[in-house]
């Protein structure tokens, strides 16, 4: 086994692997260490939205970069990742999340994302199933879904094919920076070196952050999942609902076989120490109420299985993207906080451009590590081993 490489990566989830499968194409060689399998945390349990509406509006820059790869993957990696581009929908309840609608379709065209808000008659014409307490819709037309369990090892498989090495079930312990080159550390004593190291441990990130005097207040969560049993396929759009009441929110998509997959709620309890994460059945109870209250013609469907995942959020939402601010040649990308499966292919793409040429036209000062710089060590959580 070859234990050096032009980049190191730290994590198996979309961020990683499709670091990985970018390096590859630009000619660098690249190591992917995984603590378990390639997509088993967070990327392989989430909702698989791929959505850009709702994102901050600085995220849209990559969003819209990740969303072309989204078109392209049967093409780049040779396999079908079940990306639908369906649209995506989010409807409200009352009357000034309505008007936010209208005022962040006006901010969003300026950035590259177009969306049509309807309301009343023209919003139920176009959605007859919806409930009558909908006010208003949001329609981002290009946006879609897709298998949240197969992308990011079919990211991995395609970098494989291209050349990567993928080393799963190989818990990383440390990282140091030796000279020019970087030492990586295994449970099991293995040592790896590279001239450049990519940590993207989601919840597990910042055990190695801290190694550099980089920590961050990370908190781990888990989604709240659940699908149900197949009815015949006519939702094509995946659609949720945007609110400030945590109890009112709930998305579904429906896939082709016809079950519909739902998400929402409060997010539950995850353990990152234990790598286990829980659904609440008082959270898919309210789940079920507001999907019935959304869409009140399904008020029959069975729920036939829930599941969770480790995701990693931080204080401010943000996610961490780009150079460490302390150690030249070490990157990051972690923490999206629930919502980084749509944009991960672009965060992959955009960290190999930045690192086989130093530069990237996508602004990442927004999601710079320094702004966590104030952040004592005793104030971020305890050092657990990376999920890598």
């Amino acid at each position: 086994m070859n234990r050096y490489a032009d980049v190191i990566v730290i994590g198996g989830g979309i961020m990683g692997a499709s670091t990985a499968f970018f390096l590859r194409r630009r000619m660098r060689s690249v190591i992917l260490i995984e603590r378990g399998l390639i997509g088993q945390q967070a990327s392989g349990t989430n909702f698989g939205g791929v959505r850009r509406q709702g994102r901050s509006l600085p995220q849209l820059a990559i969003a819209n970069r990740a969303l072309d790869i989204w078109y392209r993957t049967r093409e780049l990696l040779e396999e079908d990742v079940e990306f639908l581009p369906s649209g995506h929908t989010r409807v409200c309840y009352h009357a000034h999340d309505a008007e936010y609608f209208h005022r962040y379709a006006d901010e969003a065209r300026a950035f590259g994302l177009d969306l049509d808000v309807l309301e009343g008659e023209a919003m139920f014409r176009r959605f007859p199933f919806l409930g009558r307490e909908v006010l208003a819709a949001s329609i981002s037309p290009l946006d879609g879904h897709a298998n949240p369990r197969i992308a990011s090892p079919a990211f991995a498989r395609a970098a494989m094919r291209l050349g990567a090495q993928i080393v799963e079930n190989t818990d990383i312990v440390s990282v140091e920076k030796d000279g020019a080159e970087f030492r990586v550390q295994s449970g099991a004593g293995e040592t790896y070196r590279a001239a450049r190291v990519v940590i993207c441990a989601g919840a597990w990130a910042n055990a190695l952050t801290q190694q550099f005097g980089e920590p961050v207040p990370m908190t781990a969560r888990g989604p709240q999942m659940a699908v149900t049993e197949p009815v015949p396929y006519v939702f094509r759009s995946s659609m949720g609902v945007y609110t400030s009441i945590k109890e009112e929110s709930v998305y579904f998509r429906q896939i082709p076989r016809g079950n519909i997959v739902l998400g929402g709620g409060p997010p539950g309890p995850a353990d990152a120490v234990t790598r286990r994460a829980s659904v609440l059945p008082e959270n898919t109870v309210q789940q079920l109420a507001q999907f019935r209250r959304l869409a009140p013609a399904l008020a029959h469907l069975n729920v036939i299985r829930v599941w969770s995942g480790v995701e990693g959020y931080l204080a401010d939402g943000e996610p961490v993207i780009g150079p460490s601010s302390k150690v030249d040649g070490l990157f990051y990308a972690f923490g999206f906080s629930g919502s980084g499966f749509q944009i991960g292919p672009g965060v992959g793409e955009t960290l190999a451009e930045l690192i086989d040429t130093g530069r990237t036209p996508i602004p990442l000062d927004t999601y710079s590590i320094d702004r966590f710089a104030a952040l004592p060590a005793t104030d971020a959580p305890a050092a657990i081993q990376c999920d890598a």
